[in-house]
């Protein structure tokens, strides 16, 4: 007896279906870009329970006849592919042929259509894989999908769904990846029968931008095109202000498709050059069109990743657009448009006035007179110090004075500075490249860094003060709205209980709005939107449930990282014994929070000796 043997059609279906059915996200992006293959100018989403037990696709499109609907629910049908050379030369979203068959063989499928030129509609009813009812019913043109309990019949594959928010966030993100590549497409996403958003048609595609990513995001960006008669880019790169910690701000669109492709954000790295920070991401949305021939999208079975025939020339057409976009943004605003310039911010990372300028670590001689006045009105504590909150003092351990030239100028495990010689007995000797602070002690010569220095001195005092009963907070005089993903939104609405145990007061606005009222008083004196952002990011990308251990430290490190002093800072000897004075206060005085050396020191002795002034 043979032990070979061909599979059953309804088992078939189910591996098919976990090829290309994923998670309920894979279901709508499945249906959606058959939507739009179907030439569909309005596109309704409606969800319950992230998916579990509902998704239904609607749209306006061209819909199919009765022999059509029937076809389209069989294995290896499709209207997208003829012959073999067609499989290399995708024209549309959809193509597989298996998408649907697989759906309806792992749920309750119910597909209603009808195109134009038919009296009347189709209805077929699928139950795992089994057709169930065909019936002819009245309907208007396009076509209804309705997929209910989903893995009903694959209870394995159903346990390993997550949490409704979490899958719900899923489909939030695929159907805002897809919309802002459609703009002239409406979307509208609704779940447990509340509108979750309304993504409008619009003929300007930075409106749609703005919708999915922001108002704020409106005013950063920059249009980009190039076009070298066979490859053509066109899009919106963000000032390089807006990066992110994550690539969650990059869009990429090829021939309509979003697509994630490592060859493409390489050469937006490389448009970025000498404008980005390391670790630092893009905020970008571009679109690429090319001749289908020249692209593969049959790369995996969810179709996010496509292959380029020249894959040199892709990457530098991306490149040198993003390039030349960031440079004509970086040219001097004439007078005449100075009203623009207040909305377009050419200026580098760098040079951007970060929180820390006013923070209350400077001294008041050395924040500039605009900026005093300012603090001054929203503050009615005198002058600009503020010590640090009060901690209980920690002796210092010993170091014990290495003599001999295997002392390592970066060690693994910093130890703290001397007893009973703190950092406030240092004497400074200067600043070096504006960003380490040169020390001169009994025992030898300390390096400062100076940014590795104030994060750890706010970390401990954004610690200490969620840990307390006493928020320092400080109220905006204009309070600030955030506009997030819906997954983005579901996060941060998790964490707000946290955010106002440190000083922050956040409040949901309806939506995935919401507006921040006050900081922590630490914090008082900077842009508020992308640090909370960020933090958001993080939490994302490593995932927020109850319970999570130390995620409000990851929150606290984020903070303290976006208020401290940068690299080519210039400071005044009052400022550097301001940060000095604080370092004694803090319990662990040798690391920044993220784990990276605050000092490193050459001993009297091990300088001697590397001078061959003793052996």
């Amino acid at each position: 007896m043979s032990r070979i043997k061909i599979l059953p059609e309804n088992l078939s279906n189910k591996i098919a279906a976990g090829e290309v059915v994923e998670r309920p996200a894979s279901v709508v992006k499945e249906l959606v870009e058959n939507a739009l293959d179907a030439n569909s100018s309005r596109i309704i989403v409606e969800v319950e329970k992230g998916g579990r037990s509902l998704i239904r696709i609607s749209d306006n499109g061209i819909g199919m006849n009765h022999d059509d609907a029937l076809l389209a629910t069989e294995r290896y049908a499709t209207s997208k592919i003829r012959k073999d050379n067609d499989l290399f030369s995708i024209k549309t979203l959809g193509f597989r042929g298996e998408a649907l068959p697989s759906i309806a063989a792992v749920s309750r499928f119910t597909l209603e259509t009808k195109d134009k030129t038919s009296e009347a509609g189709t209805r077929i009813i699928i139950e795992g894989g089994t057709i169930r009812d065909v019936s002819e019913i009245g309907a208007p043109a396009g076509t209804l999908i309705s997929v209910k309990q989903l893995f009903f019949n694959t209870p394995a594959r159903r346990k390993f769904l997550k949490t409704v928010n979490t899958e719900m966030g899923h489909i939030a993100d695929t159907v805002a990846n897809i919309a802002l590549g459609w703009p002239r497409v409406q979307f509208r996403l609704h779940h447990n029968g509340k509108i979750v958003k309304n993504w409008i048609a619009v003929s300007d595609p930075a409106d749609r931008i703005a919708d999915v990513l922001g108002k704020d995001m409106r005013n950063m960006l920059h249009r980009t095109d190039a076009d070298d008669n066979v490859i053509s880019v066109s899009g919106w790169i963000a000032s390089p202000r807006m990066a992110r910690k994550t690539s969650r701000g990059i869009y990429v669109y090829v021939n309509g498709r979003f697509v994630k492709d490592k060859i493409i954000q390489h050469a937006l790295f490389r448009g970025y050059s000498g404008r980005l920070m390391k670790g630092q991401f893009p905020v970008a949305v571009l679109f690429i069109n090319i001749p289908s021939d020249q692209v593969d999208v049959n790369v995996h079975p969810t179709k996010n990743e496509v292959r380029f025939a020249q894959q040199n020339r892709v990457h530098g057409i991306v490149a040198d657009a993003v390039s030349k976009a960031l440079n004509l943004a970086d040219r001097p605003v004439p007078p005449t448009s100075r009203s623009q310039a207040k909305n377009w911010d050419r200026r580098e990372p760098s040079e951007q006035p970060y929180i820390s300028e006013t923070a209350d670590f400077f001294s008041p001689q050395t924040v500039p007179l605009e900026k005093k006045r300012e603090h001054q009105d929203m503050s009615s504590k005198k002058g600009d110090i503020r010590p640090a909150l009060p901690v209980k003092k920690k002796k210092s351990e010993s170091i014990k004075t290495e003599g001999d030239e295997r002392t390592r100028f970066f060690p693994e495990k910093q130890a703290s500075l001397w007893e009973n010689k703190p950092f406030r007995d240092l004497r400074v000797i200067g600043q070096f490249h504006g960003t380490y602070i040169i020390c001169e002690s009994d025992e030898g010569l300390v390096l400062i860094d100076q940014h590795a220095a104030h994060e750890r001195v706010l970390f401990e005092q954004l610690k200490k003060q969620s840990s307390s009963s006493r928020n320092t907070s400080q109220k905006l005089l204009i309070s600030e709205t955030i506009d997030l993903s819906y997954s983005e939104a579901d996060i941060l609405e998790k964490l707000i209980p946290d955010f106002n145990d440190t000083g922050f007061e956040i409040e949901p606005f309806g939506g995935n709005t919401f507006v921040v009222k006050s900081v922590p008083a630490i914090l008082g004196h900077g842009e508020i939107k992308p640090l909370i952002t960020e933090i958001v990011e993080k939490m994302a990308n490593i995932g927020v449930a109850p319970g999570l251990e130390n995620i409000m430290d990851e929150c606290l490190i984020l903070m303290a990282c976006h208020g401290a002093i940068r690299a080519n800072q210039q400071l005044s000897d009052e400022q550097i014994r301001t940060l000095l004075t604080q370092l004694d206060e803090c319990e662990n005085s040798s690391h920044c929070p993220h784990g990276r050396p605050i000092l490193i020191r050459w001993t009297l002795s091990f300088l001697e000796k590397s001078f061959k002034r003793i052996v």
